[in-house]
């Protein structure tokens, strides 16, 4: 599989994200209980091995105690997936989660983008200097992650990052608080996409797309075709799986994404 420069890392075109491995469906309650009662944490490592045959190098995953735990058994049994860490707000500030990321060799972590969107929305954008500050010091190739445009916009104009983590969509507000709450009602506009793939041309730093399928409202052949048409040259898409009906589906989000970087040059 065709890899990506961010920062000092060389990053797969496809990777992995984890959400459903969390219960974070995005889908409602319902899902999320299927998702966190089907997903053990031998199945993840199933999925986790899938993709290191079928040539993803990198995983996104949240810099918490049940990733960690799931990642270094993975590692410990000789697995070889490089962790770009991403943030939890529900934790705290984002300094605790990086400082996990790095002690166990993650090279990289970004700034959770719900976190993001909650300062930008109560006026409290410029916290995210010392966030990013950190991460330099501990060594971390660093990035971070945006629902809404004008926090991408922001941090564009004001901070020096190495990747930005663009969601296609912006399914609920930010403005009470920073993290995801189950059950909440989300809306996913074809507005929004256009918004987002737009400012990403932009850009002056490599972009990891994702939200791409809409949580899974998107038909796979249409959300990774338009992946493949708005990706640049450095860029990456990050997809999450739950393979609880069909094993394959891994397999199939990453044909279908290289017959479509591949119909379109990419």
């Amino acid at each position: 599989m065709d890899t990506v420069r961010m920062g000092n890392s060389q990053v797969s075109r496809f990777i992995l994200g984890s959400n459903p491995f969390s219960g974070f469906s995005h889908q409602g309650r319902e899902m999320d209980a299927q998702m966190i009662h089907y997903y053990t944490c031998a199945r993840i490592k199933e999925v986790l091995r899938q993709a290191e045959d079928l040539g993803i190098n990198t995983i996104i995953a949240r810099a918490d105690h049940h990733m960690l735990r799931v990642l270094i058994e993975h590692w410990d049994e000789g697995g070889t997936l490089q962790w770009f860490a991403q943030t939890c707000p529900e934790i705290g500030a984002p300094e605790p989660s990086m400082d996990r990321a790095a002690r166990v060799g993650a090279p990289a972590a970004h700034i959770h983008g719900g976190y993001a969107d909650h300062l930008l929305a109560n006026g409290r954008i410029e916290e995210l200097r010392p966030s990013v500050e950190h991460a330099r010091k501990m060594g971390l190739t660093v990035g971070l992650a945006g629902h809404n445009p004008d926090t991408i916009r922001w941090a564009e104009e004001n901070l020096d990052l190495d990747y930005y983590m663009c969601s296609y969509y912006n399914p609920i507000p930010r403005h009470k608080e920073a993290q995801h709450r189950p059950g909440t009602d989300e809306r996913y506009r074809a507005e929004d996409r256009g918004a987002m793939t737009e400012l990403i041309q932009g850009l002056s730093r490599p972009v990891i797309h994702y939200k791409v399928m809409a949580a899974g409202r998107n038909d796979p052949e249409e959300a990774l075709d338009c992946v493949a048409r708005t990706m640049r040259p450095g860029d990456a898409v990050c997809v999450g799986i739950f393979n609880g009906g069909n094993p394959d589906v891994l397999r199939e989000d990453v044909e279908i994404f290289q017959q479509a970087t591949a119909r379109y040059g990419k």
